[in-house]
């Protein structure tokens, strides 16, 4: 099943933004959707209506009420099923990863859950780019040397119900010029929001974007709203530019329904040399298989010609 064409491709690469709806299955997505059922529920703090904490003027929110729009997120590997833990993995994101970035070898830098409740919160935001805390620099010229995010809807995204906005490359390079690397005065906030696409869509539908799109989170207003989606990052493999999350950090989680499931694929996406590369050696395809008792080794090594 071919889940993206080139027009995605080349949609993605002149735009910044891409929708594809029906990119994942009702069938697929059934197990992390309970999952996030049981780890978070379908009702949050509040009495489900929509609340307002603007300023005048003001498209988004700020202080506290802006940092309790991230309460509901979690980092992988995710405290349910081994189909939640490999969402972010999942075959056909890394394949659309290496056909957007232009590689052949892509690593996961980012992946974590996010519930988002009416009343919760307000959940409007100002226009912004994500680079600022993926990269210490800015966006490459090269395609290789950038970055893909990826939104996951697992439940339908509408309006009502918080879908992403954002400006096309084009329009806000017209708004705010081609050295744009913010748009901090009001004035520009305004004009960016009178050119604005929503990024609506159903269950399943993949959003891609990059991390110089301008964009911003909108507000849940259907009473007793929620909506449930996961963000997925994907670089070249060996660009030390980007950065979010750091998976050793969290080395101490449960990872086994990663290391137990995950093919040699999916692992080397994760930093883990894939069969036949030179760190396998006798010694370290033993303490591997030490310390994951319950990996599929084989293929490690057969590759490095050492009986199991």
């Amino acid at each position: 099943m071919n889940r993206f064409s080139e027009l995605d491709v080349a949609a993605w690469r002149e735009d910044g933004f891409i929708i594809v709806p029906e990119f994942f299955s009702a069938a697929e997505l059934a197990p992390v959707l309970a999952d996030y059922e049981r780890l978070y529920g379908i009702t949050g703090e509040g009495d489900g209506h929509a609340i307002d904490q603007k300023g005048p003027g003001d498209i988004g929110v700020f202080g506290d009420f802006r940092e309790k729009q991230f309460k509901n997120v979690d980092t992988l590997p995710y405290g349910g099923s081994a189909e939640l833990d490999l969402l972010s993995l999942h075959p056909a994101l890394i394949a659309f990863s290496r056909s957007l970035l232009g590689v052949d070898n892509v690593h996961l830098y980012q992946s974590h859950t996010w519930a988002k409740y009416t009343g919760e919160t307000d959940y409007d935001q100002d226009f912004h780019c994500d680079f600022s805390n993926h990269t210490l620099v800015v966006p490459s010229d090269d395609q290789a040397l950038r970055t893909v995010d990826f939104i996951i809807y697992l439940t339908d995204v509408t309006d009502e119900l918080g879908a992403l906005h954002y400006v096309s490359r084009q329009n806000a390079a017209g708004i705010l010029g081609d050295g744009r690397i913010g748009a901090f005065d009001p004035s520009k906030q305004t004009a960016l929001k009178l050119v604005e696409l929503s990024a609506a869509s159903t269950a399943g539908t993949l959003v891609a974007h990059s991390i110089d799109t301008f964009h911003r989170g909108t507000n849940l207003t259907q009473d007793k709203g929620y909506r449930f989606t996961m963000t997925v990052g994907y670089k070249a493999a060996g660009n030390d530019m980007i950065a979010y999350h750091a998976w050793q950090q969290t080395g101490n989680n449960d990872w086994s329904r990663i290391m137990n499931s995950a093919s040699p694929e999916q692992l080397c996406c994760l930093g883990i040399p894939e069969p036949g590369h030179a760190y396998w050696t006798p010694r370290t395809l033993k303490l591997t298989r030490a310390r994951w008792p319950e990996m599929d080794m084989l293929p490690y090594f057969a590759a490095a010609g050492v009986v199991p």
